[in-house]
C-alpha cells in the first residue's frame, strides 16, 4: 500500500516563509509526476507545482517567483519552499503522486494517489 505523508504546514504572517514536504512510501517501482494542490473553503482544488521525474516543472501563475518545487528521487520525497506567502496562500495543500508503478500479487499496478492534506493558513 502507498501512502503520501505530508508535513511543514503551520500558521505563518504575510511575507513569510514555509517549506512543505510530502514522503511517498511503500513498495513502489517507480512514481512518475509529483506535485502539489491546494484547496481554499469555498473553492476547487487547483495545482500549486508540479515536478516530473526528470525535473521539469511546472507552477500555477499566482505562485511563480515566490514557490520553488523540489524533488528527491531516491526518497520519493518533494518539497515546496513558499515564500513571500500572502493570504492567498491560505489553503490545504495535498501532495499528488501520478502513475506510480507498485508490484501486486495480481501484477504490475499503475495508480494515483493523495496526500492527507496540510493546512497553510497566513495571518497577521
Amino acid at each position: 500500500q502507498v501512502q503520501l505523508v505530508e508535513s511543514g504546514g503551520g500558521l505563518v504572517q504575510p511575507g513569510g516563509s514555509l517549506r512543505l514536504s510530502c514522503a511517498a512510501s511503500g513498495s513502489i517501482h517507480s512514481i512518475n509526476g509529483m506535485g502539489w494542490y491546494r484547496q481554499a473553503p469555498g473553492k476547487q482544488r487547483e495545482l500549486v507545482a508540479s515536478i516530473g521525474s526528470g525535473g521539469s516543472t511546472k507552477y500555477a501563475d499566482s505562485v511563480k517567483g515566490r514557490f520553488t518545487i523540489s524533488r528527491d528521487n531516491a526518497k520519493n520525497t518533494i518539497y515546496l519552499q513558499m515564500n513571500s506567502l500572502k493570504a492567498e496562500d491560505t489553503a490545504v495543500y495535498y501532495c499528488n503522486a501520478k502513475d506510480v508503478l507498485t508490484y501486486e500479487p495480481s501484477g504490475w499496478l499503475h495508480k494515483d494517489y493523495w496526500g492527507q492534506g496540510t493546512q497553510v493558513t497566513v495571518s497577521s
